[in-house]
């Protein structure tokens, strides 16, 4: 296995990462300015009230992105495999 191989294959992880965590996160960070907001409107620094709104949205992301990210996942498995396969046949 080359150089450029090792390079390509840490590329389409961190592709594959931030395929998969940006979605999630991008939907808590967006949840929790908006509940912050809430909370900055009415006076209401309660630390629980942040946590069920969150955790709501993101197990609906998780439903909504489920199969996309399954899917994702799914498709790097098999090139990560492969070329395993790939590097044992040369």
């Amino acid at each position: 296995m080359s150089e450029t191989d090792i390079a390509a294959v840490i590329h389409d992880t961190l592709t594959v990462t931030m395929k998969l965590g940006f979605p999630i996160l991008g939907v808590a960070l967006v949840v929790g300015l908006l509940i912050s907001f809430v909370q900055a409107i009415t006076q209401i620094n309660e630390a629980t009230l942040a946590f069920l709104p969150k955790v709501v949205a993101i197990g609906i992301a998780l439903m909504i992105l489920g199969p996309y990210m399954s899917a994702t996942l799914a498709g790097f498995t098999h090139r990560v495999l492969d070329r395993i396969v790939a590097i044992g046949g040369s």
